[in-house]
């Protein structure tokens, strides 16, 4: 059977900087009848292994190291005889909530994963956190964002180990470059509103057109991630543009 992608939300706390808030988790299953990946273990390790069910976890892959998203990675692996994948730059915030058990493997910029006969290259896109990742198939049409990017623009930077000119760079040299058509499935958040597409001009410079008239996807694509900031990416990348030291 073909590859897939399976959506599971696991609830629970994130905390950084001394504060907690409750969150919604999206984790993301891609693979088939025999074998799977999970990406972002959060919260539920019982929740998962439920989902992944008698097939194979080749892998545990954290877009990043912020604890909602790897709270539940040591308990899954354990549980499933399955590594953890990191990019090392995001080791402390790891350590904050796993300072007894490290990652199993690295995550590096280019690298593939393979599984259920499609492969998913590792986009190293930081900003929100130093180690943040997104994780490309092409063969599923599919971008697997984290918390870099949303329908609305990009991943939060307003707390430590973020960084607000690197994410705008990560996004525009390392996803705005992806087809159009790529569906983003994001770290957190469900179905939006019908959004207006974010295009490159002729020039290169983002501009933002209208595409009230199309279907609400389930999921945002990238043409569309300026959505309901209503062009808020395209201020940020002319703010760049203009101000950012090279």
């Amino acid at each position: 059977m073909a590859a897939r992608i399976e959506h599971l939300v696991t609830s629970g706390t994130f905390s950084l900087d001394g504060g907690t808030w409750d969150v919604d988790n999206n984790v993301w299953i891609v693979g088939d009848d025999h074998e799977v990946i999970v990406i972002d273990a959060a919260h539920d390790a019982e929740a998962i292994a439920a989902a992944v069910g008698g097939r194979t976890l080749r892998a545990i892959v954290c877009t990043h190291a912020h604890n909602d998203h790897i709270d539940a990675a040591p308990a899954l692996a354990e549980r499933a005889g399955a590594p953890i994948l990191l990019h090392p730059d995001d080791l402390p915030l790891w350590k904050q909530t796993h300072p007894d058990k490290a990652p199993d493997a690295e995550l590096t910029d280019g690298q593939g994963l393979t599984v259920a006969g499609i492969e998913l290259t590792v986009l190293h896109t930081p900003g929100h956190a130093p180690g943040a990742v997104c994780l490309y198939a092409p063969a599923l049409t599919a971008l697997f964002s984290g918390d870099t990017l949303f329908a609305g623009g990009p991943g939060a930077t307003g707390r430590s180990y973020s960084h607000f000119p690197t994410i705008i760079e990560s996004i525009r040299d390392r996803l705005l470059t992806l087809p159009g058509d790529t569906v983003v499935h994001t770290g957190h958040g469900g179905r939006p509103p019908s959004p207006p597409r974010l295009r490159t001009s002729r020039s290169g410079s983002a501009a933002v057109s209208d595409a009230h008239s199309r279907p609400s996807p389930a999921r945002p694509r990238l043409a569309s991630v300026a959505s309901r900031c209503g062009g808020l990416l395209l201020f940020y990348m002319n703010w760049v543009s203009c101000y950012a030291t090279p």
